[in-house]
């Protein structure tokens, strides 16, 4: 009786078993901010596009494709020409997406890593064709404007692709060592040029200010002379006279020096002999 009991609940046990491995390869899960594509093996596949969550599929008939629909960042470094033919390295910083209603079409005609397929070509193409519009000092003095250009163009050359671009950003721009050797040079040289300018223009100024002084002196030598002319040595006495004072005056306000009368020869006036 109780191994009839045992043998019961082993084939209960292995059915449900059975039944729960059925079941569960029926199941599939999209995880939040992905989506799933079905490949039937014998209609190919299907365009209904699986949104997050759990899913029912038919068992070794059907498969899902899932795909991440998340925003994603790609740096893609190219190294191209200008307009005036100098060697410039770019690093194009990209936020891509895929479209979710086009996820057929890019799995049936690009597959499951189309980034790689698809957006090193058309960002170098893009590059190439914009920056061939600037020169090397231009692509510098006008960055914003080349980096607009480059995301338009992008933007709407990943659309035929099924891909959406949320941000196109340069993050990096040099140029070639000519170049950069050509600038420093130039730069250089704009400085001795600044430096020799001040120069001249220090002496100069210089010169004017001798020119200034030996004017203002003859003029003082002319005015003398005329005075002198005028009213004789009396300009002369009077000069002696102010200079007379001043060092008098000087002199009394200085403790070490005392003044003794008129006709007195010592110090302590003692009675003369």
């Amino acid at each position: 009786m109780a191994a009839k009991v045992f043998e019961t609940v082993g084939k209960l046990g292995l059915g449900l078993a059975i039944a729960g491995g059925v079941v569960n390869s029926a199941l599939y899960n999209v995880d939040a901010g992905h989506r799933a594509v079905i490949f039937d093996r014998f209609r190919g596949v299907q365009d209904i596009v699986s949104g997050e969550g759990t899913h029912f599929l038919i068992p070794w008939v059907q498969k899902p494709i899932i795909f991440d629909c998340r925003s994603q960042p790609r740096n893609i470094p190219v190294v191209t020409g200008s307009k005036d033919l100098q060697n410039v390295n770019i690093t194009l910083r990209i936020l891509f997406r895929p479209v979710f209603d086009q996820l057929p079409m890019i799995y049936t005609t690009i597959g499951v890593d189309y980034d790689e397929r698809v957006l090193p070509s058309i960002t170098t193409e893009i590059l190439k064709s914009v920056v061939a519009r600037f020169d090397a000092s231009e692509l510098i003095t006008q960055r914003e404007l080349v980096s607009r250009q480059v995301s338009e163009d992008l933007t709407e050359r990943a659309s035929t692709f099924g891909l959406i671009l949320d941000d196109v950003s340069l993050t990096h721009l040099t140029f070639g060592k000519e170049f950069t050797e050509a600038v420093e040079l130039k730069q250089v040289a704009q400085q001795e040029a600044e430096r020799a300018r001040f120069v001249v223009e220090k002496a100069e100024q210089q010169k004017k200010a001798a020119v200034i002084s030996a004017e203002g002196d003859s003029k003082a030598a002319e005015l003398i002379a005329n005075s002198l002319s005028q009213v004789g040595d009396g300009l002369v006495e009077l000069r002696k006279l102010e200079a007379a004072e001043d060092i008098a005056f000087q002199l009394s306000r200085s403790r070490n020096v005392t003044y003794l009368p008129s006709g007195q020869s010592v110090l302590l006036q003692l009675p003369p002999q």
